[in-house]
């Protein structure tokens, strides 16, 4: 599905944004991506949320992304857009990604293809119940408070609801509950708050057993 909407935006408009989260289940996918017919010269890729710690970090997305995707096609620098959590002033770096995703997607920046995980929780990128990001209106970007330890920073929710595609990929018992919740449009969890009308849902038994 990837590599298919990846053909077709660079036949339609000459180039190919890619956001894409964390997880074991998104890196086995993007493994898999870099076996199928992809326009790599022409495709751009942004990271959906980040960790806040040193690079080549095991918690931090990016070192994931390198060993999954990165380093198995070829891709220029310009290409790929790591979000910038080791910078000194994290919300200068937050608008500095936000700059980065109009030089990739346009202004305001209108993304591809958005991949997106579903927490347990009722969180999707780092969107996470309670914190004040789940508020933010007038930015692109932003960082959250502290989660499972660390600071994030993330796309927000306008960013990731003005995207062509939204891809859910959602695997395990765990998020059975709140796929269901996803499903009927639950705006008290984070993840009930993304457009579904450009959205697919791919799940596996386990996580679609309530449906």
């Amino acid at each position: 599905m990837i590599a298919r909407e990846g053909r077709g935006a660079v036949a339609a408009r000459g180039r190919f944004s890619l956001a894409v989260s964390g997880g074991q289940t998104p890196w086995r996918m993007l493994h898999a991506l870099t076996g199928e017919d992809v326009p790599w010269a022409s495709v751009y890729v942004a990271q959906v949320d980040e960790r806040v710690a040193p690079v080549g970090h095991p918690d931090r997305n990016l070192t994931h992304l390198c060993e999954s995707l990165l380093e198995r096609v070829s891709l220029r620098p310009e290409q790929v857009g790591a979000m910038p959590v080791e910078a000194p002033d994290l919300e200068a770096a937050a608008a500095q990604y936000a700059r980065r995703l109009q030089d990739i997607a346009g202004s305001p920046p209108i993304l591809d293809l958005v991949h997106l995980g579903l927490g347990a929780d009722g969180h999707t990128a780092s969107l996470v119940p309670g914190d004040p990001v789940l508020n933010v209106t007038g930015a692109d970007v932003a960082l959250t408070e502290s989660y499972q330890g660390r600071r994030r920073m993330t796309l927000t929710y306008p960013v990731l609801n003005r995207a062509r595609l939204i891809l859910w990929v959602v695997t395990g018992a765990e998020k059975a509950g709140m796929l269901r919740r996803l499903r009927d449009r639950d705006s008290s969890i984070p993840a009930g708050r993304i457009r579904q009308d450009q959205a697919v849902v791919l799940a596996d038994r386990a996580a679609a057993g309530w449906l």
